[in-house]
């Protein structure tokens, strides 16, 4: 099937491993011109390399999405780079820690809500204008199960989630008849590195071989999986690519669980 997503400009947040490297790599297969952008400016390099040595155009520039001003200069380069940024996606998030309620500082909400929420803010807002001006853009935010179904364990985080989910209906209704479309992807568990390297000292700890790990913790933390495994980056990428694809001309303002199942609500 043909996407329509040969030459698009796409930028991604959070790019340099786990979602937002494979989300990069399925527009790049696309033929996509993309550009990655995460802190780390080695690691970045790095994802763009094997971008490119596959045969896709790829671009890193780094950037620290909570501050305003790195924002601003990350959205002018991309669009000097690309002409314009026809597909944005949203990717760069976290959770910044776990802890209970009553041990969350105000420091941790607002760290969540300036990487979670304002960064996607920003950067939309920075790129906006030049979707409008081509009467043509997608944007998709990725959120989170816990945006949904929340758990006691990261309240900031989930929270921000749900602040993300809401913002994208907001925009979805603001500039659909500029030709902008924009939606949620929000996974449930995903093997990425930082689960993986998880799970690892879990065995470490337990003694249990990784896949039981990851049954353990899959019961004890999301016991509606019904496919009883994580997921792979690759499954999300999928859903995101689908999304600013032709193929998905008439979906705005919704928001697509890949989760296996785990959201255990209508």
């Amino acid at each position: 099937m043909n996407l329509g997503l040969k030459e698009k400009g796409v930028l991604v947040t959070g790019a340099s491993q786990g979602i937002g490297k494979a989300i990069a790599a399925a527009f790049a297969a696309e033929g996509s011109r993309v550009v990655l952008t995460a802190r780390h400016q080695q690691e970045l390099e790095q994802a763009a390399l094997e971008l490119r040595q596959r045969g896709g155009e790829a671009l890193a520039l780094a950037a620290d999405l909570t501050s305003a001003s790195e924002v601003q200069r990350l959205a002018q380069q991309a669009v000097e780079r690309l002409g314009t940024v026809h597909v944005l996606v949203n990717n760069a998030g976290g959770v910044g820690g776990s802890a209970q309620f009553e041990e969350l500082s105000d420091e941790d909400w607002i760290s969540a809500f300036q990487l979670n929420v304002l960064a996607t803010v920003r950067l939309t807002r920075a790129l906006v204008p030049s979707m409008k001006e081509h009467h043509w853009g997608r944007i998709i935010n990725i959120g989170s199960e816990v945006g949904m179904q929340p758990d006691q364990y990261v309240p900031h985080y989930n929270a921000a989630k749900a602040a993300v989910i809401n913002l994208t209906k907001s925009l979805s209704k603001a500039y659909a008849r500029d030709g902008i479309l924009v939606n949620t992807v929000s996974p449930g568990p995903v093997k990425t590195p930082l689960a993986v390297q998880f799970i690892a000292t879990q065995v470490k700890a337990q003694g249990e071989t990784p896949q039981q790990t990851e049954q353990a913790f899959l019961r004890e933390h999301h016991p509606h999986v019904e496919l009883g495994r994580l997921a792979r980056p690759e499954e999300v990428a999928a859903a995101v690519v689908f999304l600013a694809s032709e193929a998905a001309s008439f979906i705005n303002g919704t928001n697509l669980r890949v989760d296996g199942g785990s959201v255990a609500s209508i």
